[in-house]
């Protein structure tokens, strides 16, 4: 998810994270927003236009900015887990 596009400067961010498509874009906005940092999304080759006709992009990728100053706590806030179905699982029998 992070690249080493670090500190490459767009608009009035730098740069997060790049998203697949615009689902994974939107969850990781949306997420960013709630806790008050806001995000610019630029989109690659045609994927704009592809949301805006077909209501969303699964072809291109979407690199995400934030301001400098948010840097450090958006990359702690949209850290990336590894779940599979046995940490599924186990989660479920510590419930029980």
């Amino acid at each position: 998810m992070f690249e080493r596009k670090e500190k490459k400067a767009w608009r009035n961010g730098v740069y997060l994270a790049t998203a697949k498509n615009s689902l994974e874009a939107d969850i990781l906005e949306s997420k960013l927003r709630s806790e008050g940092i806001p995000m610019e999304k630029k989109y690659q080759g045609a994927s704009n236009a592809l949301e805006i006709i077909m209501g969303n992009n699964v072809s291109f990728p979407i690199d995400l900015y934030v301001p400098e100053e948010c840097l450090e706590d958006a990359k702690n806030i949209i850290v990336p887990v590894n779940i599979t179905d046995e940490d599924f699982e186990k989660e479920l029998q510590e419930k029980e």
